[in-house]
């Protein structure tokens, strides 16, 4: 879910079982990535709003969401199950959003294959985001949204 106005893109990895079931992004529910997606919004009611209006509001605010694996098989959920993994082409991607500012990894995986794909170029920031998955739950919900606020500069709020 990109256009033409993504100012931030946000990557993960590949979508978990739940999401992909629902063939929504970040469907599984102890998923935090609408509340802090949220957050970086100041919008803490999102994860409140239907999937559609989500996105709508994603979309009016400059913010993309992909994966860096087009790609890959994998027993559950898990990213370290990630097997065969082909990556989508990130480089035509970011050569058709002409006012991207940042790129966001959502979580370790997404950040390493994402940055082996991207090599040196020069372009939008990388930022890696600790993972909004339930699979890291080592860091708080606090700490990690203070990471994701790192987005807020590049969607011209601070």
């Amino acid at each position: 879910m990109v256009d033409v106005r993504t100012r931030v893109l946000i990557l993960g990895s590949l979508p978990g079982d739940a999401s992909l079931s629902a063939a929504r992004y970040y469907a599984h529910p102890r998923n935090r990535f609408w509340h802090l997606v949220g957050a970086v919004m100041r919008q803490p009611n999102l994860p409140d709003f239907d999937y559609d209006a989500r996105l709508g509001c994603l979309s009016d605010r400059g913010i993309g969401l992909w994966d860096v694996v087009k790609s890959g098989s994998r027993k559950g959920s898990l990213d370290a199950a990630l097997r065969d993994v082909e990556g989508n082409d990130l480089a035509a991607l970011i050569a058709s959003l002409p006012d991207l500012r940042a790129i966001g990894f959502n979580g370790g995986t997404a950040a390493r294959i994402g940055r082996k794909q991207l090599g040196d170029s020069v372009g939008p920031a990388l930022l890696d985001l600790p993972s909004s998955s339930p699979a890291h739950a080592a860091m708080s919900l606090a700490e990690k949204t203070t990471r994701w606020l790192a987005l807020r500069p590049y969607l011209g709020l601070s």
